[in-house]
């Protein structure tokens, strides 16, 4: 079988695409027989940009996904750039078929990447969120978290309900925003709080399979 990851963030726009070409080109230059698989992309106008990048990383390192369009690597597609819940107007999102797309995929690899959409408490359906599809595809997760200031608060809570839903997860932080900052407003905390915190560059060069 497979070995998997989901990659989940604190909020949208945090980095999980980001984190997840690294992973997949990391992983694919190993030899590894990447795949990935988008869940939900909403905001799409016509081709799902996220799953293409996944997906032109995937065929570079995978035979199996060289055929393969972005929508076969997602399981639904919605314009409204919203949260799942939002986007679905039609109500048309099965929890089985994303699962069943999943186990496809996973088929196709040796190592099986998911990205999410948003954060973890972002609603697919109204008492179904992303941290329920997690728990349910019995995956670890890599929560990307954000360097921004207030980031402390954002990446407690994510952690906290990672560990309410007693899912196994690694966490990481993308340093990409009040960089020059992180050192005296957020660094000394993790510092003291989390001895073995890490940066996206730091957790992905000691990944092998």
């Amino acid at each position: 079988m497979s070995k998997k990851i989901f990659i989940t963030a604190t909020n949208t726009n945090i980095g999980k695409t980001y984190t997840s070409i690294k992973l997949l080109e990391h992983l694919g230059k190993q030899g590894i027989k990447i795949g990935a698989f988008k869940p939900i992309e909403t905001g799409i106008d016509n081709i799902p940009q996220d799953a293409l990048k996944l997906l032109e990383i995937c065929k570079k390192y995978n035979k199996n996904f060289k055929n393969l369009s972005p929508f076969d690597i997602t399981a639904y597609t919605f314009a409204l750039p919203a949260a799942p819940f939002c986007a679905d107007k039609n109500r048309v999102i099965d929890i089985d078929f994303i699962k069943k797309r999943a186990k496809e995929l996973e088929s196709m690899c040796d190592f099986l990447l998911i990205e999410g959409a948003g954060g973890l408490m972002v609603p697919i359906k109204e008492d179904y969120f992303i941290i329920d599809l997690i728990k349910e595809l019995n995956i670890k997760a890599l929560l990307v978290t954000p360097s921004h200031l207030g980031c402390i608060n954002e990446t407690l809570l994510s952690i906290e309900a990672l560990k309410r839903r007693d899912i196994s997860f690694d966490w990481c932080v993308n340093l990409y925003k009040d960089v020059d900052s992180f050192s005296v407003t957020t660094k000394p905390f993790y510092d003291k709080k989390f001895k073995n915190w890490q940066t996206i560059n730091s957790y992905i060069d000691k990944i092998y399979f």
